[in-house]
């Protein structure tokens, strides 16, 4: 599998412009920014979080951690980490570990990293672990708009590799 199938049906039928870029098997976002000698900044990280009732996807940098106070304080809410079990069920036509950030196609919210504001290019996981979607600034913005954007991360230490804070 090179995309997951509902992500490249949504891509299409927005028709907003992407290409994608192959690289050496990865087990994470960071690790595909590495492989594909791309900016872990500019690599779109999913992250799902649950409150008990719906879920959340937060799309933040590959090298940022998610603060969940701030999430939780923006939303009101009392979200968590989903589960691996959960995310593996909710995104059935991807490899775990390889989420798109794009959960509006998963029929969930999504809260995305003010930071993305100044990327130029914007990379996603595409559903496996050996490709990323190529986007560029504008189809990314097409793609988040109407979704609720926030500063709700900040710069991982690597000696820890934490996705919460």
């Amino acid at each position: 599998m090179s995309m997951s199938p509902r992500i490249a049906a949504h891509l299409n039928k927005i028709g907003v412009n992407f290409d994608l870029v192959s690289h050496a098997h990865s087990r994470n976002s960071m690790q595909s920014a590495r492989m594909a000698k791309l900016p872990p900044s500019q690599i779109a990280k999913a992250v799902i979080l649950h409150d008990g009732d719906r879920y959340r996807m937060c799309v933040i940098p590959a090298n940022h951690r998610l603060i969940l106070e701030r999430v939780n304080a923006h939303m009101h809410g009392n979200y968590r980490l989903a589960t691996e079990r959960e995310v593996a069920m909710l995104f059935d036509d991807c490899e775990i570990g390889a989420v798109p950030a794009l959960g509006q196609v998963y029929g969930m919210p999504v809260s995305w990293e003010v930071e993305f504001n100044h990327a130029k290019d914007v990379y996603l996981e595409s559903g496996d672990h050996e490709h990323l979607i190529h986007l560029q600034h504008g189809a990314f913005m097409e793609l988040m708009n109407g979704q609720d954007h926030l500063h709700m991360s900040c710069p991982q230490d690597d000696r820890f590799g934490s996705i919460v804070h």
